[in-house]
């Protein structure tokens, strides 16, 4: 085995009991459930009446479907953690991009700057 100075030992959790939740673990839930309330706002108000359904339903169940395959924390595919970040990356460009068409660019860039500093340090920490 090679000695590496950046891994610690940790002994693994009780069976039943996870790690606690940090503030990034919560900032980083909350920038999902933005990203999908964003997309179902986006769906219903800028449609008219038999699309705004469709893409009010739509867009945020095809969001969550991606996320729950790739990103969530028992993701249905395993992935690099690489593709993980560019699947995670692409759910908060959709949302910040259903912002500037509704024509709110500056709500959009300001969830976009919190999305992705959020998610770099949440995936920082899932690699060290």
């Amino acid at each position: 085995m090679v000695d590496s100075p950046r891994v610690r030992a940790e002994a693994p959790p009780q069976p039943g009991m996870r790690p606690a939740l940090s503030a990034v673990d919560v900032l980083s839930v909350l920038c999902g459930l933005v990203a999908f309330a964003t997309l179902a706002l986006w769906g219903f108000a800028s449609w008219t009446f038999p699309w705004n359904l469709v893409f009010g339903i739509g867009a945020p169940v095809a969001a969550i479907l991606v996320w729950a395959l790739f990103v969530s924390p028992r993701a249905v595919l395993a992935v690099h953690p690489f593709i993980r970040a560019v699947v995670e990356l692409l759910v908060y460009v959709s949302a910040t991009i259903a912002w500037w068409s509704m024509g709110q660019p500056w709500i959009g860039l300001g969830y976009a700057v919190v999305a992705v500093a959020v998610g770099l340090v949440s995936g920082r920490r899932r690699l060290a």
